[in-house]
């Protein structure tokens, strides 16, 4: 079972200004190998000096270490590679449909290096007070060490093949995945196993989730789920400050050092209100699956990234531009993306696989208009944002609980009929090791040289397009 650790760190300013040169060359190697794939898609078949030529979709990096690039000599090698390897990766998941092609990274916002076991190592430190076994994180090769990093390590942990270093506003963190040996359930076998349920007892262990403006998220057995006001306070300061400080962003000369301390400014802002959002969807996913009573934890299917796209512009028959209500449907994305939907949903699904317990997904439609007890539906039914009342018998009860109660009683349904039918995970090529030479070495996917179209257009649509054709690889 793959669990996942995410430490702070603590560098010193010398071993943080050699890790964001170690980021800055693994992001130009990636950014190189994105450049070089879009010159050979545009100009493969508009140039006749470029026929036959395609873009190699090969992990190496060593043409890009030039006279013009001295610098990238002054970071371990393992650090470049790993920029190629990641590109690789990004490709991997396109051509696996997990996403689109690999983007252009910017040096601004959140930066991340990814090292395998060459570039670091874990020491055994015991505390001679209280004899208690720790762990210190070496980083670095004898020629570009970077020493020892302090790390807070608020659980135990084993030692894992690969780490992430990232900063985000100053702040730096340790992260990684280790698997501890535990075999995970999978999906099919859990819900064959509530399958075997009666009706009756199904229900009483199933809770429905109503996601929502007001209340974010609100359940059948009665519990909600809300930022505290102390939170809510917080946030809407730092909201302000942060439009404040934008402002003054805005002033200031590009380039000069007043105007990257208003950035970083807004930057330490803005890491409050995410670091809230996100310990509040590890919360409320933790009480969801840590209720004894739930085995079957039910979600609306509910398209967020649809929900809160922009509205369409309005023109007039005479050619001017009418009102679309995007200012007031901007403060709804923003309700929206605030209350963490989709975090939320996400961690709960990981977290309930590995309590053995299932999460499913059921059609949202009239879960807010339909009654709980008779299944009448009608709009009139919901009287206003929390108040309840069936127009046909008279039943009345808090709106969300209610959409909670139908959305239970729904994915109870789907269970029992057989419909259910759990998401199959995609995964990228494995990573196998090749040697070039003593000093440099590289990791492989597989090289393939393939013809790809112009273009970035959708995964789906480039996939029918494109063909991968393999060439020999020596392993």
């Amino acid at each position: 079972m793959q669990s996942g650790f995410r430490f702070r760190l603590y560098p010193t300013p010398e071993q943080a200004s050699r890790l964001l040169r170690w980021i800055g060359c693994q992001r130009f190697i990636y950014n190189a190998k994105v450049s070089e794939d879009r010159y050979f898609r545009t100009f493969a078949r508009k140039s006749l000096q470029h026929v036959g030529q395609f873009a190699p979709q090969d992990q190496q990096y060593s043409h890009f270490i030039t006279e013009a690039t001295p610098w990238l000599r002054e970071v371990p090698s393992q650090v470049l590679r790993n920029g190629a390897v990641r590109w690789k990766q990004a490709y991997s998941r396109y051509w696996k449909k997990l996403g689109g092609r690999p983007t252009l990274q910017k040096r601004h916002g959140a930066q991340a290096v990814w090292l395998t076991s060459e570039l670091f190592r874990f020491e055994q430190v015991v505390d001679s007070e209280t004899s208690a076994v720790g762990y210190r994180l070496q980083v670095g090769t004898r020629k570009c060490p970077v020493g020892a990093l302090r790390y807070a390590a608020h659980r135990a942990h084993t030692h894992p093949a690969s780490i992430t270093l990232s900063v985000d506003a100053g702040r730096w963190y340790l992260s990684f995945t280790n698997d501890d040996g535990v075999p995970e359930p999978s999906d099919s076998e859990t819900a064959d196993w509530l399958s075997s349920f009666a009706e009756d007892e199904l229900r009483a262990r199933t809770v429905g989730v109503d996601r929502g403006v007001a209340i974010p998220f609100a359940c059948s057995n009665g519990a909600r789920f809300d930022l505290t006001p102390v939170q809510q306070d917080r946030i809407a300061k730092k909201q302000a400050a942060a439009r404040r400080w934008q402002r003054k962003l805005s002033r200031r000369a590009k380039g000069g050092a007043n105007r990257r301390k208003a950035a970083y400014r807004i930057a330490c802002l803005r890491r409050y209100e995410k670091d809230v959002r996100r310990d509040f969807a590890h919360q409320t996913s933790h009480a969801l699956v840590a209720d004894p009573k739930a085995l079957l934890i039910v979600f609306e299917a509910l398209g967020v990234q649809r929900m809160t796209r922009r509205p369409k512009a309005k023109q007039s028959e005479s050619g001017r531009w009418e009102k679309n209500g995007a200012r007031a449907k901007a403060g709804l994305n923003r309700s929206i993306l605030g209350a963490a939907w989709s975090t939320t949903k996400t961690c709960t699904e990981y977290k309930a696989r590995r309590a053995g317990k299932l999460v499913v997904e059921v059609a949202p439609h009239h879960t807010s208009q339909a009654c709980a007890r008779c299944g009448h539906t009608h709009p009139d039914n919901r009287r206003s944002q929390a108040e309840f009342v069936c127009q046909c018998c008279g039943h009345t009860d808090n709106a969300d609980h209610n959409a909670g109660r139908n959305i239970a009683h729904r994915g109870v349904r789907l269970l029992l009929s057989g419909e259910f039918k759990p998401k199959e995970k995609k995964r990228v090529m494995r990573m196998r090791q090749k040697q070039l030479g003593a000093d440099r070495s590289e990791v492989t996917l597989g090289e393939i040289t393939v013809s790809r179209g112009a273009g970035n257009g959708a995964a789906l649509r480039s996939m029918n397009q494109e063909t991968p054709t393999s060439t020999a690889v020596g392993g």
